[in-house]
C-alpha cells in the first residue's frame, strides 16, 4: 500500500514536470521564429529587400490591425471549441506547420518588381501573423485550464519564459553568425536558410507541446455570445487595467527590438556589439526568471511587476549615459535584462488571474476571448511600434547600408532604442499602480472552488 502511494506521488510529480516542460517549449518554438521577426525583419525589408521605410511603416500598421481582428476570432473559436483534446490544445497541432511555412516565406526575396515585392511582403507577413495567432493565443488561454493552483500557474509561466528566453538567446547569439555561414557572405540566402531551420524546429516543438500538456476536465457550459463576452469584460476592472498596460509594455519591447541593429551599427558604430547585447538581453532573463515564483509569493505579482519594470528602466538610463562606452553599455544591458526577465515572466503569470476574477464576478469563463483580446492588444502594440519605427526612420532620412547617417537619423534611432521605450515603461509602472487584484485573489479563488465543487 505504501509503495503504491509512493508511486502515485512520483507519477504526479513526473506529470507535473512533463506538463511544465511541454508548456514551456511552446514559447521556445514561438521565439525561434518571432525573435527573428522582432530583431531582423525590419532590417531585412530595408537593407536586403530594399523596400522603403515609409512603405514598411504603413504595412506594419495595416497588417497588424487587420491581424489583430483574427485574434478576437481565434479567441471566440477557442471558447466554442470542444474536443476530446480540450479547447486550446488542438490549435498547437494544427497551427504548427503554417507558422513554420510562413516564417520561411517571410525571409525570401522574390524576383519581383519593387511594388511586387511590397505586395509579397504584405501577404507573407500577414500570413505569418495569422499563423502566429493560431498557436500563440492558445498558449495564454490554456493556462487557467492546466491547473487551478495559482502557485503552479506561476511555475508554468516561469517554465514558459525560461524556454522563451532560451529561444531568444539562441536567435540573438547565433542568427547573424549562421546567416553569414550559410549565406557565405550573402545575407539574402543566409536569412532564408536560417529561417527555414528555425521554422522546422519550431514546428516539431509545437507537436511536443500538444502531446505533453493536458487540460483539466471542465464542466460543460452553454455557448457564450459575443455580447456576453464583452459585457463580462467591461465589468472586469483588473483586466481593463491589465489591458492598458499591455499597450505600454509591448510597444516598448517591439520598438526597442526593431532598433537593435540600427542603434549599434549607426549610433554606437559597432554592429558586432548588437549580438552581445541581444545575447545578454536573453541569457540574463533566462536565469532571473527562476526567482519569480519565490519573489511573487513574497511581495505579490503586481509589486514584483512594478519593481522589475523600475529595474529595467534604470538599465536603459545607464545605456543612455554610457553613449559609446562599451563597458557602460554592457552594464546597463545587464541591469535592464534582469528587470525585463522578471517583468515578462510575472506578466504571463498575471494573465490568468483576471480570467478567474471575471468568472467570479459574472459567472462567465471567457479565457479564450480574454486571451485573444490580450493578443489583439499585443498586435496593436506591434502595429504602433512598427509604424512609429518606420516613420522615425523615414523622418530621419535613414539611408540603408550607409555607416554615416544624418543627425536626424541618429536621433530617430536613439528615440527608437532608448527614449520611446523609457517613456512607455514609466507609463506602464504608473498604470499598474491601480491594479489591486492580488489583495482579493485568495477570496476569489476560495469562492470559485466552492462553486465548482457544488
Amino acid at each position: 500500500m505504501e509503495t503504491t502511494q509512493t508511486n502515485q506521488v512520483k507519477n504526479k510529480r513526473t506529470n507535473k514536470w512533463q506538463q511544465r516542460i511541454g508548456y514551456g517549449v511552446s514559447d521556445l518554438a514561438c521565439n525561434l521564429i518571432w525573435q527573428m521577426i522582432s530583431l531582423y525583419l525590419l532590417y531585412f525589408y530595408t537593407d536586403i529587400m530594399h523596400l522603403s521605410a515609409a512603405s514598411i511603416s504603413l504595412m506594419f500598421v495595416v497588417t497588424r490591425f487587420v491581424d489583430g481582428m483574427t485574434d478576437l476570432l481565434v479567441g471566440y473559436l477557442i471558447d466554442h471549441t470542444n474536443t476530446r483534446w480540450g479547447k486550446s490544445r488542438p490549435y498547437f497541432l494544427f497551427g504548427a506547420i503554417p507558422f513554420a511555412l510562413f516564417a520561411f516565406l517571410c525571409f525570401n526575396v522574390p524576383d519581383f518588381s519593387a511594388s511586387g515585392k511590397l505586395v509579397y511582403a504584405y501577404v507573407t507577413y500577414f500570413g505569418l501573423s495569422l499563423a502566429y495567432t493560431l498557436v500563440n493565443v492558445p498558449m495564454a488561454s490554456i493556462l487557467p485550464s492546466l491547473t487551478n493552483d495559482t502557485e503552479e500557474r506561476t511555475a508554468l509561466s516561469t517554465s514558459r519564459k525560461f524556454f522563451a528566453f532560451l529561444g531568444a538567446t539562441i536567435v540573438s547569439s547565433t542568427a547573424l553568425t549562421l546567416v553569414a555561414f550559410f549565406g557565405n557572405g550573402n545575407e539574402r540566402i543566409g536569412f532564408k536558410i536560417v529561417m527555414g531551420i528555425f521554422g522546422i524546429i519550431g514546428c516539431l516543438l509545437f507537436f511536443f507541446t500538444f502531446f505533453s500538456v493536458r487540460e483539466l476536465p471542465m464542466r460543460s457550459s452553454k455557448s457564450v455570445s459575443l455580447k456576453t463576452v464583452f459585457t463580462s469584460l467591461k465589468q472586469n476592472k483588473p483586466w481593463l487595467i491589465f489591458a492598458v498596460n499591455i499597450l505600454f509594455m509591448w510597444t516598448s519591447f517591439f520598438i526597442q527590438s526593431s532598433a537593435l541593429v540600427y542603434y549599434f551599427s549607426v549610433v554606437v558604430g559597432n554592429k558586432t556589439l548588437s549580438i552581445t547585447v541581444a545575447t545578454i538581453m536573453s541569457v540574463v532573463p533566462m536565469f532571473a526568471n527562476f526567482f519569480v515564483p519565490m519573489l511573487a509569493k513574497k511581495i505579490g505579482k503586481r509589486n514584483l511587476y512594478i519593481l522589475s519594470s523600475s529595474i529595467q528602466l534604470i538599465g536603459l538610463v545607464i545605456i543612455m549615459f554610457a553613449a559609446k562606452a562599451v563597458a557602460g553599455i554592457l552594464f546597463g544591458a545587464f541591469i535592464s535584462a534582469i528587470g525585463y526577465g522578471i517583468k515578462e515572466s510575472i506578466y504571463f503569470s498575471m494573465q490568468a488571474d483576471p480570467v478567474d476574477y471575471g468568472e467570479w464576478k459574472t459567472g462567465v469563463n471567457v479565457s479564450g476571448s480574454l486571451s485573444a483580446i490580450n493578443g489583439f492588444l499585443g498586435k496593436v502594440a506591434q502595429a504602433i511600434s512598427g509604424g512609429l519605427a518606420g516613420a522615425l526612420l523615414a523622418w530621419g532620412m535613414y539611408k540603408p547600408g550607409e555607416a554615416v547617417q544624418t543627425g536626424k537619423a541618429m536621433f530617430a534611432i536613439q528615440a527608437m532604442y532608448l527614449y520611446v521605450p523609457m517613456i512607455l515603461i514609466f507609463c506602464s509602472i504608473i498604470t499598474m499602480l491601480f491594479y489591486n487584484l492580488d489583495k482579493i485573489y485568495p477570496t476569489i479563488k476560495a469562492e470559485l472552488e466552492e462553486r465548482r465543487n457544488a
